[in-house]
């Protein structure tokens, strides 16, 4: 396998993960130390050809890079702060959780690039935050994380969606870039004058990324020791028209691609991330639409459905959803259209529930799209097994006890 991969003849399809687990045998190494390295180098090829050259010692030494974007580290949802705080040791920081989208940023001189939460290179779209930038940063190679939200003219948060223009626009951006102006929140420093930082505690590269901005365009924090001061914070952030709060233990090192109790999330609605799977079509005013849309995790390498819904969307996010399932089209019986599972929406809902009528086993209440997330990725949606966690958390939280999952 690691032959064909230097010889550029491994087919398109193949699992990254039996990759990644050719390369660690022929390195000696255990798999995670392959996969950090391919993380960091961004290229199965490259993280190949230095096991062959170098073996264990090379792929260890690999770290963070200008140039080459990192999966961004995730925050698992919370119950409350108490959960927060007994995680954390007594002390974490708190930071808002904007509306908006993740960025990674990256600097080295005059080259400046900016990737997208998906590791799309979103830079041409968004030229002021270049600019900005350019002037906030010193030219040392540095690699910064945070996310960027759309200002109104009186300077207030608007839709995910209109965010969205802006990182989908190629052509005409300086006309867009006048209409919908962007805040930058800067939260994480993953590289300072071309030191890696990823294996640092998290305090210490708050002080990193504070030291780099000279304290500017920095998202809205807190330390906090109890959970009252920890509550008014949260409160703060959502008067302030935000999401909630993100909590991060402060002695934790950067986890790209990882999601765990070192970072929390804590919001006013419950959410998760769907993948639509097909549609059915609609009847009276939403006649000529696809518009009951069906609703799915990641089950392993394929999507368990967990609903449907209709509700959620404005009748111009109808007319433009209609004609991206259209062109996803596998089947159509006449009444529902099966799709390709590419389209992320984020979804509110008021319970989970054991359902029959779903392989999953679970069915969302009242669900409803609150975002579509285009930012996201089929292979970053909820998986069953994080639905499943939900569920039982929702016991937890009623303080009563769930059955064992059948």
């Amino acid at each position: 396998v690691l032959g064909r991969i230097l010889a550029g003849e491994m087919r398109t399809g193949v699992s990254e993960g039996l990759v990644l687990e050719a390369i660690a045998r022929v390195a000696g190494v255990p798999v995670e130390t392959a996969r950090r390295a391919a993380l960091y180098l961004g290229d199965l090829a490259e993280v190949a050809g230095l096991a062959a050259r170098g073996g264990a010692e090379a792929l260890t030494r690999t770290s963070a890079r200008v140039g080459v974007p990192l999966l961004p580290m995730l925050a698992e949802l919370a119950d409350d702060f108490d959960e927060v705080l007994a995680a954390h040791g007594g002390r974490t920081a708190l930071e808002f959780k904007y509306d908006g989208a993740r960025i990674q940023l990256h600097r080295d001189g005059d080259r400046i690039g900016i990737w997208s939460r998906r590791l799309s290179d979103v830079t041409r779209s968004l030229p002021d935050v270049v600019e900005l930038a350019r002037r906030a940063l010193g030219p040392g190679p540095t690699i910064l994380d945070g996310e960027v939200v759309a200002l109104d003219r009186a300077g207030r948060p608007l839709p995910f969606q209109e965010l969205m223009r802006r990182f989908r626009r190629v052509h005409g951006v300086e006309a867009l870039v006048r209409e919908l102006p962007l805040a930058l929140h800067l939260f994480d420093c993953l590289m300072a004058d071309g030191r890696s930082l990823i294996e640092r505690p998290s305090e210490e590269r708050w002080a990193a990324l504070v030291a780099v901005t000279g304290g500017r365009h920095l998202a809205e924090r807190t330390i906090c020791v109890d959970g009252a001061a920890a509550f008014a914070f949260l409160q703060r952030a959502l008067a302030a028209g935000h999401e909630g709060v993100v909590a991060k233990d402060l002695r934790s090192g950067y986890e790209p691609g990882g999601r765990g109790k070192r970072w929390f999330k804590l919001k006013a609605t419950e959410t998760v991330d769907c993948v639509i799977v097909a549609a059915d079509r609609g009847s009276g005013r939403r006649t000529g639409w696809l518009s009951n849309y069906h609703l799915a995790v990641r089950d392993g390498e394929g999507f368990a459905d967990v609903g449907k819904t209709f509700k959620g969307l404005t009748d111009g996010q109808f007319v433009a959803m209609t004609e991206r399932l259209r062109a996803l089209a596998t089947t159509d019986d006449g009444y529902s259209v099966r799709v390709r599972p590419e389209v992320v929406v984020e979804v509110a809902y008021n319970e989970i529930q054991r359902s029959p009528t779903y392989p999953s086993g679970f069915a969302l209440r009242f669900a409803r799209i609150t975002r579509i997330r285009d930012d996201k990725g089929p292979g970053q949606a909820t998986t069953l097994a994080e639905l499943a966690g939900l569920y039982e958390r929702q016991f937890r939280t009623k303080g009563r006890a769930a059955g064992p999952l059948v």
